[in-house]
């Protein structure tokens, strides 16, 4: 049987569950904040585990990222300074 030891400095820890008025759930890490959405809480913590690995640098690294952005529709041409603060 495993067991984690947890000191009293680390942060929150677990997931949150919100029902939003949609009628989806979002799945929040506490400890990260990071947080995903889906039909169900199945499927948002499935969502939310994807998440996690890749944060903590999982995953597989694009190997064109400019052709994988034509190929999800995003136009990688626009220059930075046109953007949104929010997007830079």
């Amino acid at each position: 049987m495993a067991s984690a030891t947890r000191r009293e400095d680390d942060g929150p820890d677990g997931v949150e569950f919100v029902r939003e008025d949609d009628g989806t759930v979002t799945a929040r890490d506490l400890e990260t904040g990071l947080a995903r959405g889906g039909e169900t809480r199945a499927e948002a913590l499935t969502q939310l585990a994807e998440v996690l690995t890749l944060e903590a640098g999982g995953g597989e690294p694009i190997a064109d990222p400019d052709g994988f952005l034509r190929d999800i529709g995003v136009d990688s041409s626009i220059d930075d300074n046109e953007l949104p603060d929010v997007m830079r």
